[in-house]
């Protein structure tokens, strides 16, 4: 293969899904499919459970440990780097909480973020007098050029995706990064619909924080998320206090020898619990698979899908987002008509995500050349009589 000519795309993975014949799942970036791999991981890790005299002190941290690791592996980050969180939310809640603004400074986001993504810094403006920047596009304006246009000396945090939830509209996050550190904005990104199928290099972005759930492109079980902290950050206050952070916690024989120095890195700000000895087994398995297809090649083969898609969606009149990730795309509809298409796809065995203005398409390995056919063809039969 020529090295200019990018990673080679993977070869069709439907057996690795339990997706059936007959089911075209468009929707990953609401809900991931399990792999069978991470079914049976988690029926293991159930049988474990239920006997407890088998699971040894080092199991409460060897998992974790491995998630940690190879979450950081995806996204350029060294595992000290790392913080396991159960959302979103919790991650953003860290960030709040670790960074400042000066009143009359403005936090910057996008308009109709996530909703994870707003209250946090609703209520930081709140407990520091800043104010919310919403973004808003104008016509032909790109996400980017848009918040370019608002970064200045006044904006103390910007807030972003790496794709917009709805429908993929991608962020060119190397050129917001430079322009948030030219004016000592911090930058927290939400990653949540982007790691695991676009490539992301923190150490080319350096954000401050950088937050996903680990249900989506991540192809995890709910409540297994991550976060990255900057290492001039690490030595923050977590937002709670546990015994499985604190330095040294392995010596279960010493834990009411009580501590006030932390495990190293970003281990601090983990959550209660993070061992989950139920979840962790399935998080372990589909993380090891991403590391093994590699997210350059996931994008690689995601992309002429969607582009096929949206291809086919302007020869029916229909907008599609531009420019996008190469993982998702949304599908214009007038909003009268957005919920019947919906339905009617569903009732075709077409699963897609109805967001915004959009209809939200996103694939993943699982998807086939059938799928594709079958989602055109109940767009077809909608168009023609709805």
């Amino acid at each position: 293969m020529n090295a200019s000519a990018g990673p080679a795309p993977l070869p069709p993975a439907r057996e690795l899904f339990d997706v059936p014949e007959g089911i075209a799942y468009f929707n990953t970036a609401s809900l991931a499919p399990t792999l069978r791999s991470g079914l049976t991981a988690g029926g293991a890790a159930l049988q474990w459970r239920a006997q407890p005299w088998r699971i040894q002190a080092a199991d409460w941290f060897t998992g974790a440990e491995r998630r940690r690791e190879l979450f950081a592996g995806l996204i350029g980050a060294a595992a000290d780097d790392v913080a396991l969180v159960p959302a979103t939310s919790y991650g953003m809640a860290v960030a709040a909480a670790n960074l400042s603004a000066a009143a009359g400074s403005r936090v910057l986001v996008l308009a109709d973020e996530y909703p994870s993504g707003v209250y946090t810094w609703w209520r930081f403006a709140e407990a520091t007098g800043a104010r919310m920047l919403t973004v808003r596009r104008e016509p032909g304006q790109s996400w980017t050029e848009a918040v370019l246009a608002a970064v200045d000396e006044r904006v103390a945090v910007v807030s972003v995706p790496q794709v917009h939830w709805t429908d993929g509209a991608l962020l060119d996050l190397d050129t917001i990064a430079r322009a948030a550190r030219s004016v000592g904005a911090a930058l927290v990104i939400d990653a949540s619909q982007s790691a695991g199928a676009m490539p992301l290099d923190v150490g080319a972005l350096r954000p401050d924080f950088l937050v996903t759930v680990g249900y989506k492109w991540l192809l995890g079980p709910f409540g297994l998320g991550y976060l990255y902290v900057a290492p001039a950050r690490q030595e923050g206050r977590p937002l709670e206090e546990n015994w499985i952070l604190r330095a040294d916690a392995e010596d279960f024989a010493r834990l009411i020898d009580y501590r006030s120095n932390y495990a190293p890195g970003a281990r601090r700000f983990d959550v209660g619990q993070r061992t989950a000895f139920e979840l962790t087994p399935m998080a372990v398995t589909a993380l090891e698979q991403l590391s093994q297809w590699t997210v350059p090649r996931i994008a690689a083969t995601l992309a002429p899908i969607t582009d096929r898609i949206a291809a086919a969606a302007r020869t029916r009149g229909l907008p599609v987002t531009d420019p996008r990730g190469p993982h998702m795309l949304g599908i214009t509809v007038p909003r009268n008509l957005q919920k019947r298409l919906v339905e009617a796809l569903q009732q075709a065995g077409v699963f897609t995500g109805p967001r915004g203005n959009a209809i939200r398409i996103s694939p993943h390995l699982h998807t086939t050349d059938q799928d594709i056919t079958q989602l055109l063809t109940a767009l077809d039969t909608f168009l023609e009589t709805g």
